[in-house]
């Protein structure tokens, strides 16, 4: 059977009247994006804007609507790719749907190439109050948030802290009523000094620097590290070996998860089951079969007892 050839998906999330139909009725008017190339355009839910076909640059653009969640299914995404003939799709996603309903039915040979969410910064806040999981659900992924309807006197910081608890990585754009768009321009050191003789992680920094460690691995590689964890020994685990780790809370209560790390010892069946200690490690990225693949290992220096946190799960703000 011949490789299917890989289609491009642009990807739109945000509760409704967040902006995104303007936003993609204003792209599929502009030539340089509607230049001929065959669209596929899913609408996952309709809100009182609606889509002017006739407005837009071409008449290779063909919408699909979706009717509900559970019609969101692989067989019909893939007839209507057909059916058109489309060489990318475009995606105006439902905001009270999970991501994941999407991922499971998307097709294999459709790749996300961008990722977008637009918010209304008179409800965001609100939203995120009520329905953090939906809201860290879009967040965690995009590459841009754009806040539109941002006024004068909001504070810019609790958007930003709220997008920076789920990713670092997102660019955060404010839009005003009037159409101007400002990017966002604050600074988000680190809480602790990667370029220090020692790192020392922060009770309060442990998710963080979790999360750091997966996302920017060679700033930390044969760097040495203190932090506080919980020790836990597992008799599957590869001889010499122990796991440390916290318990971290990315979104609500759902989604705790312990966060571990291998750490490696010659001493490593000294050490007590679900203790709390002070860890000093030596960090390097290699293989280790306890995580079947590459990634952040320990090597142990130094230890001492120690008790949980005030806070035993960690957070990101």
């Amino acid at each position: 059977m011949p490789e299917q050839r890989e289609i491009p998906v642009f990807l739109f999330t945000g509760f409704l009247d967040s902006g995104k139909t303007r936003f993609i009725q204003e792209t599929l008017e502009d030539r340089r994006f509607c230049n001929g190339e065959r669209t596929l355009l899913v609408v996952c839910e309709e809100g009182e804007e609606e889509y002017a076909p006739d407005q837009f640059a071409d008449a290779s653009v063909f919408i699909r609507t979706v009717d509900g969640e559970a019609d969101l299914q692989q067989e019909k995404l893939l007839a209507w790719q057909k059916e058109t003939n489309a060489e990318r799709v475009v995606i105006e996603y439902n905001g009270m749907w999970m991501l994941d309903s999407l991922y499971a039915q998307m097709p294999r040979n459709w790749m996300v190439y961008q990722e977008f969410m637009f918010a209304d910064s008179g409800t965001f806040l609100s939203y995120n109050t009520n329905m953090r999981q939906l809201v860290y659900d879009k967040l965690i992924s995009c590459e841009l948030v754009v806040f539109n309807r941002f006024r004068p006197g909001m504070d810019k910081m609790e958007f930003h802290k709220i997008v920076r608890g789920a990713s670092r990585r997102t660019d955060i754009a404010y839009e005003s009523p009037e159409g101007n768009v400002a990017y966002d321009d604050i600074e988000d050191p680190l809480p602790y000094d990667v370029n220090a003789k020692e790192i020392v992680i922060g009770d309060s920094d442990y998710a963080l620097f979790y999360r750091d460690l997966s996302e920017n691995p060679s700033v930390y590689e044969n760097k040495t590290v203190t932090f506080k964890c919980r020790a836990l020994v597992r008799n599957k685990l590869p001889s010499g070996t122990f796991v440390v780790g916290r318990h971290v809370m990315t979104c609500c209560v759902e989604d705790i998860q312990f966060a571990a790390l291998v750490c490696q010892w010659e001493k490593a069946k000294t050490v007590q089951d679900d203790t709390w200690m002070i860890l000093t490690a030596r960090i390097n990225f290699k293989f280790n079969r306890a995580y079947g693949k590459k990634g952040p290992v320990l090597t142990y220096l130094s230890a001492i007892p120690s008790v949980a946190p005030d806070d035993p799960v960690a957070t990101f703000y």
